[in-house]
């Protein structure tokens, strides 16, 4: 585990945008900046972080912990169902065949937690019990796991906008995708879960949740694209801990950006409203964390990549 000095003297350096126009077209998502030039897709993993459907500040190494994440999942579920990937010509950078993304995330629980408006606990202690298709059964305690994992389909939402959770049913009828696409990202959906809970939990790692985009490559085949059990798209708590947390009724110890999420929620900030300042303190922490779900996760140690981002970046695209 690098030292918090090292985290605390990249905050200059951190990756808040990129302009490569020579890469191609430009899409800007809440933390990749993707380029897409014919059949080849860019996607440069910023140091961006985002809760609650916002951009929330930057966060140093953040960008190389999730590339570096990814790249190790895709190895490991390659055999489940392809995915976009070519090469990685830098730590933050990830060259894909560029694929017309479906028009959802695929979400698949494990455990009802969660504090946004799309989470299972959150709609659950609303009363809901017909979540996306799943009833739940009464007397459900937060962060209780699942007889089964459920699939809790979410709408893609435009700047600005909230991603919805919602059904198969209602999924059908919104998009244009097929039963059949859909039935078949569902399938691809559990088994790279139980995969991510297989590997995680021989580090100690539950999975508890996660999201998945799949796309449309050029020869027609949907393969899974964007990333793959990151802390961006996933919760990650310690396994040997859970029991006695959960008889207790405490929080689960977390690895994952929930951290911030829930720094946010207790300053009462949702997603509405201003942001508020996030102290150099905090985005170190957050830092750490990103750093030591990818440690603890894989088994292997990170490999800090400091300075300037930006520059490295532009000499390994030759730019």
């Amino acid at each position: 585990m690098i030292p918090n000095d090292q985290i605390q003297a990249q905050l200059p350096f951190c990756l808040e945008e990129t302009d490569f126009p020579t890469l191609g077209e430009k899409y800007i998502g809440k933390v990749r900046d993707n380029y897409t030039k014919g059949d080849t897709r860019y996607l440069i993993s910023s140091d961006r972080l985002s809760a609650f459907d916002r951009v929330i500040c930057t966060i140093p190494f953040k960008g190389q912990v999730l590339t570096q994440m990814a790249k190790f999942w895709f190895e490991k579920t390659k055999d489940i169902i392809g995915n976009h990937v070519m090469s990685y010509p830098d730590p933050n950078v990830c060259i894909g065949t560029q694929c017309k993304p479906l028009p959802i995330e695929m979400v698949v629980r494990g455990y009802i937690t969660g504090v946004t408006t799309t989470s299972a606990w959150y709609n659950y202690e609303k009363g809901v019990r017909d979540f996306c298709g799943n009833i739940l059964p009464e007397g459900l305690k937060k962060n209780q796991k699942f007889d089964k994992p459920i699939l809790t389909p979410s709408t893609k939402a435009e700047h600005g906008d909230h991603d919805e959770s919602v059904s198969r049913e209602e999924i059908l009828k919104r998009t244009n995708l097929t039963p059949e696409q859909y039935d078949f990202i569902a399938d691809a959906s559990l088994k790279l879960y139980q995969r991510g809970v297989e590997i995680a939990a021989k580090q100690g790692i539950i999975l508890v949740d996660t999201k998945y985009e799949f796309g449309v490559n050029p020869d027609g085949q949907i393969v899974l694209i964007d990333e793959i059990h990151t802390p961006d798209s996933s919760r990650f708590w310690f396994a040997n801990e859970y029991d006695q947390r959960f008889a207790a009724g405490e929080e689960q110890k977390k690895i994952d950006k929930e951290y911030l999420r829930e720094w946010l929620a207790a300053r009462g900030f949702v997603g509405e409203g201003e942001i508020p300042a996030i102290p150099d303190d905090v985005r170190v922490e957050t830092a750490r964390r990103y750093i030591e779900a990818y440690e603890l996760v894989t088994g292997d140690a990170f490999v800090a990549e400091p300075g300037n981002v930006l520059e490295r970046i532009k000499g390994n695209l030759g730019l």
